[in-house]
């Protein structure tokens, strides 16, 4: 029998064939399974695949579950219309195209196209590209689609033309009109055009909208919770008529807001449909009774929920295991250790353990750790910390000073931050090199030798001085030092603070994280380090540059020596986890600020999708969670003293190993609690990381106790304490919305307030 195998809950929202119906799945109770079998149920029932509109998030889900469907009931499975979103319905445009006014081979934009494109526009109507920065436009067009606003309707929202105002970007209005219109003239539509315009079919053709609603006679929606409300109202015009619709998802996995998803679509499912009927499949086949439990326990604290009871039969297992440890590279170390402990002593494989964090830049550390430990692991959906552009660009800077012969080094930064030095000179310094058989930084020494371009001379002549300078500085600087001496002077944080690329800023916070392991290695008490290739000991007693890029350099060899290797420990963010599972899991840097996001605490809605992320990273367990935090992390090139995150005080003890109280540290989140009110579509007022640098020593006296201040990332706050002289002041400030911080004045960049 088809239904052989399915469970009582999982066979009931199967045999459920007709009216509207929410089968809200918990972690690990098998929802793609349930899904798949409901498709080839309704098959096997005689319901034709061309009547069948089957919705999910990735074309690799669609083709995973069209294949299992065929296996269960044949060939006549790959009629079904099941895809993306984005791919069935640029399909149904392509047909009906001309109903938009466009041609049935038009274009689809993908994001730089989109971004070339605002760029023309920004340039044509003579507004400045750093206020009107063009992947925030996108940003905000997107989520003008994505709700339904017309370039019409945006400029008559008296309330987004108050915003737009009030940040000094009146002129965004403008822009979208000439966005859209320039697309039609080219006959293109972006991403978020497809679902606008699918909107835009069916409600301006009603005969359109019958034909489609007699077509997709049974429409289900996979991972419902992630939809926006642009998809909300396809789905609900299309299934309008037959009003067949299944929807699965679960609320307390719902983690992409960001993305315009809006979790009240399945919040309020019963309330659209009031005939629903409601599917729980609350048993975990995934995680052991501990697991299950504590994440449970966590996840009640929301409110904004639908009630469940996630439920296992698998054994007790162990308890979650909770330690803070002193530092981030404690922390890396303890994970580290675990991690070997386990593989000795009982046999398992790298490839069973995922270590999961809430930002990339947390993968330094534990990098570091895994390398020096021999332990192969794999990042997921990132490149490795010391193999990212912004990372090889800096330190190709690092190894030029110290060692003026490296060419490749040489290469990668003589026009990196662009300094007019093109190609034709290069090539005109590498042809010098190799007749005089010397290194191009020999070569460019003599650049006026070669050169009939006196300017592009002098500027390579600069370089070079300041390379050379840098170098005679390499035995009196410490590495930091002389690495944000470096850093300063290549001016390769204003590049990226002047890029509009939306990934600027997490390149800024990974050079920050490069900065922090360079002052990790100076505080550091080792002597010395064993080189595991040669057996020689290198000295660490200076704590200078070059050493440091001795440690990189063995870390690298290390890398090399695993590339091929599928048996590896996988590092990832817990947003490119959902979905996947390990035996073991490994959830770091619990800290406040950092998880739950300090930018999180506005309001209760971002808290709530933080500990759902939370949740989803528990649920990654099969057997084993260890949650771990760092009473001190580096950040921005200093030490900062970290709170553990209130989301452990909500974990019920009774799952835990090795929790401490910290009711008088912080207050667990409370329903009576008031945030900060959210922008409409997005958030306007973004701003990048601190830039790495400091206050000047001179100015650091003016700075008193009970004086207001003001911080870039913390806000408003009041100097309760300050202690130390000069370069060495520190000071207790408490913030008015991030609670206490110590920070250090010449790094802290605090700005007085009247």
């Amino acid at each position: 029998m088809l239904l052989d195998g399915l469970n009582e809950a999982q066979k009931g929202a199967v045999e459920q064939t007709e009216g509207a119906m929410l089968i809200i799945a918990g972690a690990g109770s098998g929802k793609t399974r349930t899904l798949t079998y409901k498709i080839a149920y309704l098959i096997e029932k005689g319901v034709s695949p061309f009547n069948i509109l089957a919705l999910t998030f990735t074309n690799k889900a669609a083709q995973e579950m069209k294949e299992r469907i065929t296996n269960l009931v044949g060939p006549s499975a790959m009629q079904i219309w099941m895809g993306t979103f984005h791919s069935v319905f640029s399909k149904v445009i392509r047909i009906e195209a001309q109903r938009l006014g466009y041609l049935s081979n038009f274009t689809i934009y993908d994001t730089n196209d989109s971004k070339n494109l605002l760029k023309a526009i920004i340039k044509d109507f003579s507004l400045d590209d750093k206020i009107y920065n063009k992947s925030f436009v996108q940003n905000r067009i997107s989520a003008a689609k994505n709700n339904l606003i017309s370039p019409v309707a945006y400029k008559q929202n008296v309330q987004l033309m108050q915003e737009d105002e009030s940040c000094g970007k009146k002129y965004l209005s403008d822009i979208y009109i000439e966005y859209n219109l320039r697309l039609r003239r080219a006959m293109a539509m972006d991403f978020d055009d497809l679902l606008f315009n699918m909107n835009v079919l069916l409600r301006d053709n009603p005969d359109l909208l019958l034909k489609y609603q007699e077509k997709f006679q049974y429409v289900l929606v996979d991972e419902y919770q992630d939809t926006n409300y642009s998809q909300y109202y396809i789905i609900k015009k299309l299934s309008a008529r037959f009003k067949n619709i299944c929807v699965v998802g679960d609320d307390s996995q719902s983690i992409y807001a960001f993305r315009g998803a809006n979790i009240q679509n399945i919040l309020n499912f019963q309330r659209d449909y009031k005939d629903a009927k409601v599917f729980k499949l609350e048993q975990n086949y995934r995680s052991t009774q501990n697991i299950v439990n504590a994440a449970n326990s966590l996840i009640e604290k929301n409110v904004g929920k639908i009630k469940k009871n996630v439920w296992t039969s698998n054994v007790q297992g162990d308890k979650i295991t909770y330690q803070e440890l002193s530092s981030d590279k404690e922390e890396a170390s303890y994970i580290s250790g675990q991690i070997l402990k386990r593989i000795s002593y009982q046999g398992v494989k790298h490839s069973d353990f995922a270590i999961l964090y809430r930002t990339n830049q947390q993968s330094r550390a534990i990098e570091e750790s895994l390398r020096f430990q021999n332990i192969p692991y794999r990042i997921f959906s990132g490149l490795s910390f010391y193999d990212r552009k912004e990372i090889k660009d800096l330190l190709a800077y690092f190894r030029l000073v110290v060692n003026n012969y490296d060419d490749e080094a040489f290469i990668r930064v003589i026009n990196f931050p662009a300094r007019g030095i093109g190609e034709t000179s290069i090539g005109k310094l590498r042809i010098f090199a190799s007749e005089n058989n010397i290194s191009l930084f020999a070569s460019a020494q003599r650049a006026k030798e070669m050169s009939s371009d006196l300017r592009c001379a002098n500027k390579i002549e600069d370089f070079v001085t300041m390379i050379k300078t840098f170098s005679l500085n390499l035995q009196q600087e410490d590495a930091f030092t002389l690495g944000s001496q470096i850093l300063a002077g290549s001016h390769i944080i204003k590049f990226w603070k002047e890029d509009e690329d939306p990934g600027s800023d997490n390149k800024i916070e990974n050079i920050e994280e490069l900065m922090n392991a360079l002052q990790a290695f100076v505080d550091s008490e080792e002597d010395a380090i064993l080189d595991e290739l040669t057996g020689e000991e290198i000295s660490l007693k200076n704590k200078t540059l070059d050493v440091f890029l001795q440690q990189v350099s063995l870390m690298s060899e290390t890398d090399r020596q695993e590339e091929g290797n599928e048996d590896t420990v996988s590092l990832m963010t817990i947003h490119a986890a959902k979905g996947l599972e390990f035996p073991y899991v490994f959830v770091a840097g619990m800290e406040e600020n950092l998880f739950p996001s300090v930018l999180s605490l506005g309001s209760r809605d971002d808290l709530e999708e933080e500990r759902r992320l939370l949740y989803v990273a528990m649920t990654r367990a099969e057997k084993e969670l260890f949650l771990t935090c760092a009473q001190a992390r580096y950040r921005n090139g200093q030490m900062n003293f970290n709170d553990p995150s209130r989301f452990i005080d909500e974990i019920d003890s009774q799952y835990l190993n090795g929790a401490i109280a910290k009711q008088d540290s912080i207050k667990p989140y409370k329903q009576e609690e008031t945030f900060k009110p959210k922008p409409h579509l997005t958030k306007l007022n973004s701003s990048l990381p601190n830039p790495i640098g400091g206050t000047p020593v001179k100015d650091l006296g003016s700075f008193a106790l009970g004086m207001r201040v003001f911080h870039d990332k913390f806000g408003s706050g009041v100097i309760k304490e300050l202690e130390g002289k000069g370069d060495d002041t520190k000071a207790l400030v408490v913030f008015d919305n991030a609670g206490e911080k110590k920070l250090v004045l010449r790094f802290a960049k605090l700005k007085k307030q009247e």
